[in-house]
């Protein structure tokens, strides 16, 4: 046969491959209103473990890893329309459903907000994107600023989360493991990087510079330039700034942002020394309490898989069945747990839709840990 022999061949397989899916569906939605009548669960996993091995027996080596793999996306959108049939209303959804109707309608100009640094730090910078009027208490650590939204000492919190060139802050990532918080909003913020030192001092002479680790992983080029100039990591890079204005060596230099330089009086000895020119921080601003906003399209979760092959394909192939955006994903060794993980998603979709309504009643049931961290819109 030729090619379009072939391809007329394939049409007319395609025609009843449609025609039995449809049969199949709605066989599904049958099964879906007796395990509604009965208070049965969607998810039956000894059922698919026995059906996917049987089927995947009938069939010749060559074949068998495609069936398997087409069988298991079968399996996710049977589910998934059991699901949206079924229409069951967790725990969780009617804790979102209460943030919702019990969060103001506007997000306050004013707070007590948490930021990690001192003066000057991009987290305030951030936090002033954020907030017409903040009232902002510094901490030491991105710790500290967990720890004060759980103890009720600050309302909100900015952290930075990720980074255009450097990526994602482990540091922050691996405090969401062992936190208890939401997050309410975020914002992106352009990063420019200045090379700052004590009035006087020049390029030439500088022997140490302090910054922050994303900072200096954000200006290597310009930094492998600099033979015998040693670099030295501190917390924050405002934090840097202030340590350089209060020393009294002029052989020091900080990299931080041009406000640290009229903050503390510093002079820029060179400026946007960053690697990408397009350099852009994100900022999450966390909270205690569950708080969704009105216009909230962007949702964040965290799970713990079960340790075996396709447990995260099968959450992507529910993302994918339902037409859900996947923003970010995210993974970080859980401590004390060998060899397992704690993965993060940034989600695409808008919290009134009945996608997200669905999702949120289905993703519990498909990992060992599930965590909500919120729906929230981001400051552009």
């Amino acid at each position: 046969m030729d090619m379009t022999q072939l391809r007329a061949r394939i049409d007319e397989v395609d025609e009843q491959l449609v025609k039995l899916f449809n049969q199949r569906m709605d066989t599904v939605r049958q099964i879906a209103e007796y395990k509604k009548a009965h208070d049965l669960p969607v998810m039956d996993a000894l059922r698919e473990r026995e059906k996917l091995t049987r089927i995947a027996e009938t069939v010749g080596e060559d074949t068998r890893d495609y069936v398997r793999v087409l069988y298991s996306l079968l399996f996710e959108l049977s589910r998934s329309y059991q699901g949206s049939l079924m229409d069951r209303q967790g725990e969780l959804y009617i804790e979102i459903t209460h943030a919702i109707e019990n969060t103001q309608r506007l997000f306050p100009k004013s707070a007590v907000v948490a930021c990690q640094g001192t003066e000057g730090a991009y987290s305030q910078i951030a936090c002033d994107k954020l907030f017409r009027d903040p009232k902002i208490m510094y901490w030491a650590s991105f710790e500290n600023v967990f720890s004060a939204i759980e103890k009720g000492m600050c309302r909100y919190g900015i952290l930075p989360i990720e980074n255009s060139s450097a990526g994602s802050v482990n540091k922050v990532y691996d405090l969401m493991i062992k936190h208890n918080f939401h997050i309410v909003r975020s914002t992106r913020i352009k990063i420019d990087h200045c090379l700052l030192a004590k009035p006087g001092a020049k390029l030439s002479e500088i022997k140490e510079i302090y910054s922050q680790e994303q900072a200096i992983a954000q200006c290597s080029d310009f930094l492998k330039k600099l033979i015998g100039v040693k670099v030295t990591p501190c917390e924050n890079t405002a934090v840097a700034s202030k340590m350089i204005a209060e020393s009294d060596r002029t052989d020091i230099a900080a990299l931080s942002s041009r406000n640290c330089a009229e903050l503390y009086g510093l002079a820029v000895l060179a400026q946007n020394v960053q690697d990408a020119g397009n350099n852009h921080t994100r900022f999450i601003c966390i909270s205690k309490n569950l708080e969704i906003y009105p216009g909230a399209d962007k949702t964040s979760v965290m799970m713990v898989l079960p340790h075996k092959p396709g447990a995260l394909y099968k959450v992507l192939a529910r993302l994918y069945s339902l037409g859900i955006n996947l923003i970010k994903l995210e993974s970080r060794p859980i401590p004390e747990r060998d060899f397992e993980f704690m993965f993060y998603f940034d989600l695409e979709t808008s919290v009134y839709s009945s996608e997200f309504v669905q999702l949120m009643s289905e993703l519990g049931g498909m990992c060992e840990d599930f965590k909500y961290l919120g729906s929230y819109s981001e400051v552009i």
